[in-house]
C-alpha cells in the first residue's frame, strides 16, 4: 500500500495512511460509510465455528471505528471438489449467525477455487463522522482498556497440534466468536477517545500503530494484561508459537523497551490474535462509565493494561 498514492478525496476521512481498522468515506455531515474486508484459512475444525469466527473478526473492524454494520458480502475460496457443498454451507451459516447478531444483512458474495479453504467477509457499516473512533486520536493521559484476554494465536496453534485441553478449546472458540458491538455504543456515548481491535499484529503491533498515528507513546503493565488461561504460558514453554507471533515479536523488539519482562510474557503481548478484543483509549474521568458499559455488554474482560504518554523513544515501554 505504501507504493500507491494516498486517496486525496476530501470525503475519505480514513484511508490507508494511518493503518486503521477500516476505511471511512463521508456521505454528508452526519453519515459516513465504514468499509473493511477480512478472510483467512480455517483455524478450528468445526465448520460452523470457523464461519462464526471469521465473520466476527470482519465485523469487528466496523465496531472498532464506532460504526454499525449494515451489509456484508461473503468471500469464499475452496479447493475444487475436495470440500463438500454441505461443509461450505455450514461455514456460511456460521457467518450468517454472527451477521444477524450484529443486525447486518448478508447480501451476497463471491466464490473462487483456491489451494486451501478461505472464508471471510467484506463489510460495510455506517458511522456519524463526528463521533467515529480512529487509532489517530489517542491523547497523553488516556488509559488503555482491553476487552478480551490474549493468546488466541498460541491456543489455535495448540489445537492444530493436539496440545490443548478440551476446556481451553471451547473457551477460545467462544472468545473468538464474540462480536465487539460494544465499540459502537461507546462511540455513540462519547466515552472513548480512540480505539483499535487486536488482531494479526498482536497487542503491541496495533498499539504501536495507534501511537504512530496519534503521535504519542505508551506505557504497558505486563502484569495487568490478561491471558486466556494458564495453559497459554505452558504452550509457550513448549514452543507452541505461530509464525505470525514470532514475526510480531521481532518487530516489537524495534519499538519496545521490555525492561525485565519475561520471555513468555513478551510472546503473549506479541501474539497474533484472531477476532481479538478492542483496545480503548479512555479518559480517566470516563473510566467508570466505560466499565459499566463493558460489564453490561459482558465483554470477556475489562482490563486497564497501560497508559498513553507524550511521544518519546522507544515508542512503547513496559513498567518495571
Amino acid at each position: 500500500m505504501r507504493q500507491l498514492p494516498f486517496a486525496r478525496d476530501p470525503n475519505v476521512l480514513v484511508g490507508s495512511a494511518t493503518g486503521d481498522d477500516a476505511g471511512v468515506f463521508r456521505l454528508d455531515g452526519k453519515r459516513a460509510l465504514v468499509q473493511t474486508v477480512d478472510f483467512f484459512t480455517p483455524i478450528v475444525d468445526d465448520p460452523f465455528a470457523y464461519g462464526e469466527i471469521a465473520a466476527a473478526n470482519a465485523l469487528s473492524d466496523v465496531f472498532a471505528m464506532g460504526g454499525r454494520p449494515l451489509t456484508a458480502l461473503n468471500i469464499v475460496g475452496m479447493p475444487d471438489a475436495r470440500i463438500p457443498a454441505k461443509t461450505v454451507a455450514t461455514i456460511l451459516r456460521g457467518g450468517l449467525s454472527k451477521a444477524r447478531e450484529a443486525d447486518c444483512a448478508v447480501v451476497g458474495g463471491h466464490t473462487v477455487r483456491a489451494p486451501e479453504p478461505l472464508y471471510g467477509m467484506a463489510v460495510t457499516g455506517i458511522v456519524d463522522p463526528r463521533i467515529m473512533l480512529t487509532n489517530a486520536n489517542a491523547r497523553p493521559g488516556d488509559l488503555l482498556v482491553l476487552t478480551k484476554p490474549l493468546g488466541t494465536g498460541i491456543a489455535t496453534t495448540g489445537i492444530k497440534r493436539g496440545l490443548v485441553s478440551p476446556g481451553l478449546e471451547r473457551k477460545v472458540i467462544a472468545l473468538m466468536s464474540k462480536i465487539n458491538s460494544v465499540g459502537a455504543e461507546l462511540a455513540e456515548r462519547g466515552l472513548v477517545r480512540a480505539a483499535t481491535d487486536i488482531t494479526g499484529f498482536g497487542l503491541l503491533g496495533h498499539l504501536a500503530s495507534m501511537c504512530r498515528a496519534s503521535k504519542v507513546s505508551a506505557i504497558v503493565d505486563p502484569a495487568r494484561v490478561p491471558a486466556i488461561s494458564n495453559e497459554i504460558v505452558d504452550l509457550i514453554s513448549r514452543d507452541c508459537v505461530p509464525g505470525g507471533t514470532c514475526n510480531n515479536l521481532e518487530l516489537a523488539d524495534q519499538n519496545v523497551d521490555w525492561q525485565k519482562t519475561p520471555e513468555p510474557i513478551r510472546v503473549l503481548l506479541a501474539d497474533a490474535q484472531t477476532s481479538g478484543g478492542l483496545l480503548l483509549c479512555v479518559a480517566e474521568s470516563s473510566l467508570a462509565k466505560v466499565f459499566r458499559a463493558l460489564k453490561k455488554a459482558r465483554t470477556p474482560c475489562a482490563a486497564v493494561v497501560g497508559k498513553i504518554i507524550r511521544r518519546r523513544t522507544p515508542l512503547i515501554c513496559m513498567t518495571k
